[in-house]
């Protein structure tokens, strides 16, 4: 059996690697969305569970709500706090995992996780925590990148060059109707689901791979550890990636990035 622990600890490292705060703002419009889609109210206590850099924690805080982010990765937390206290913005952070998450049971109104416990190594134990720990009648919002769009794609492309355990589902499974309802549908009362892309803009996808190849994890570690020429077959593979998911029409890069909003009613 796959050693699941040293999976995490392993995946920690890489997400601790770079600068996921300089990619992480690609995210924000998103995690407004989310925000509205759980239809927060004033006064409402929210999570939001494996926050990065704080987007939708930050987000639900200008909302007027109770917001706490938390992640495993200590330095983002720290980023999120800078935020906070740039932005002015009451929203709390701390250090968790989103496998044990910190909180009793019941604790929240609303719970959230845009990109984010998709990718536990532990995917019931993710997504019981994030039922676990909402009110009866709250809301679990989610954003999750899908298999046939961009990130799928793109994460399948690092999983061929560094397979994982051969027991680690695939985290895009998060953004299939079918998985979800296997995780979360006898556990909620309801669930909706609407396809919606997220957009990344660069000059061109050479200066998208110069931009994730200095700051995002799982793309640093791939070209750490391939020697040439299977560095130079990822890199090619990923510009084709890249090319086939950009809807300019210009010569700049505008990578549409299709994912699933997820809103579960406990």
């Amino acid at each position: 059996m796959t050693d699941l622990s040293a999976v995490k600890a392993n995946q920690l490292k890489t997400w601790a690697t770079g600068d996921f705060a300089m990619i992480a703002w690609n995210t924000v419009f998103p995690c407004e969305l989310i925000c509205e889609a759980v239809e927060l109210r004033a006064g409402q206590k929210v999570l939001d569970v494996a926050t990065g850099s704080g987007n939708a924690a930050l987000s639900a805080a200008r909302r007027g709500c109770d917001a706490t982010g938390i992640d495993y990765v200590p330095a983002l937390i720290d980023r999120a706090r800078e935020r906070a206290v740039a932005e002015r913005v009451p929203a709390r952070f701390e250090v968790g995992d989103c496998e044990d998450i910190p909180f009793p049971d019941n604790t929240f109104d609303a719970v959230l996780s845009v990109y984010g416990s998709m990718f536990a190594p532990d995917v019931e134990k993710a997504a019981s925590e994030l039922v676990r720990v909402c009110k009866p009648g709250g809301k679990i919002g989610m954003g999750n990148w899908t298999p046939a769009g961009f990130w799928g794609q793109t994460f399948g492309l690092v999983a061929k060059y560094l397979p994982p355990p051969a027991s680690v589902r695939p985290p895009p499974e998060w953004g299939t109707e079918h998985r979800l309802r296997e995780l979360f549908g006898k556990r909620t009362s309801s669930m909706q689901i609407v396809q919606r892309s997220a957009l990344f803009r660069y000059l061109d996808s050479k200066h998208w791979i110069r931009v994730f190849s200095t700051y995002f994890g799982p793309i640093m570690k791939v070209l750490e550890k391939l020697e040439d020429p299977a560095r130079a077959a990822f890199l090619k593979e990923l510009d084709e990636i890249l090319n086939r998911f950009n809807k300019s029409g210009d010569g700049t890069l505008v990578v549409s990035a299709d994912y699933l909003e997820v809103v579960v009613t406990k």
